[in-house]
């Protein structure tokens, strides 16, 4: 009897650490990027990669996030009704990045990334950066100017080139808020990317 306890005791434990490992990852401090990636170090992981292969700083890259969905992994626009009924999203947005369907298929055609998941952290920055990347590329905009990065984004490459967001004020005002965002983020990261580097590399 004492044995079948311990197994069942065993088995117990397991399952609750297997669980508790499930968990998403939830900052608590989403203004200090610092708390935000020693909270969770395979984050800062995967935007340091995000970095490396596009070259987009790693502050734009989670002010966007911020932005988009507050470091939520299963946001989606909110649904209207009509008599209680639900009626279909105004977007397909969804994720860390908010990235819609088009945008998302874009991203995995053009880097074979097919099992990527807009609700996976390391998959959602690395598709912001890919994104920043194609923006520079097609419209030159610069990866150090988030206020036109960010406009960029939210409006689509077609949409940026029509100056769609001109007749958005509110807009301006969050690619605005954007790049103040990311310019704390970048300050915040000078002072902690050090032990960062060494939480994730090791000590030797």
């Amino acid at each position: 009897m004492p044995i079948i306890r311990l197994i069942s005791w065993s088995l117990v434990t397991t399952l609750v650490l297997m669980l508790s490992g499930c968990a998403t990852y939830q900052p608590s401090q989403v203004n200090n990027v610092c708390k935000i990636f020693r909270g969770e170090t395979d984050w800062y992981e995967d935007a340091r990669d995000a970095h490396k292969r596009w070259g987009t700083p790693i502050g734009l890259m989670m002010a966007i996030i911020k932005q988009e969905s507050t470091f939520q992994s299963d946001v989606r626009p909110d649904r209207p009704t009509f008599l209680f009924i639900p009626l279909p999203r105004r977007s397909s947005a969804y994720g860390y990045a908010q990235a819609q369907n088009a945008a998302w298929s874009d991203y995995q055609k053009a880097t074979g990334n097919w099992s990527h998941d807009r609700d996976d952290f390391g998959d959602a920055i690395n598709f912001i950066g890919w994104y920043t990347d194609v923006t520079q590329k097609r419209l030159s905009v610069s990866k150090w100017d988030p206020y036109k990065q960010y406009l960029a984004y939210h409006e689509g490459w077609g949409g940026y080139a029509r100056g769609s967001f001109n007749k958005k004020p509110q807009l301006l005002r969050v690619a605005a808020k954007v790049q103040s965002q990311t310019e704390t983020y970048n300050a915040q990261l000078k002072k902690c990317s050090k032990s960062l580097d060494d939480s994730v590399d090791g000590w030797f």
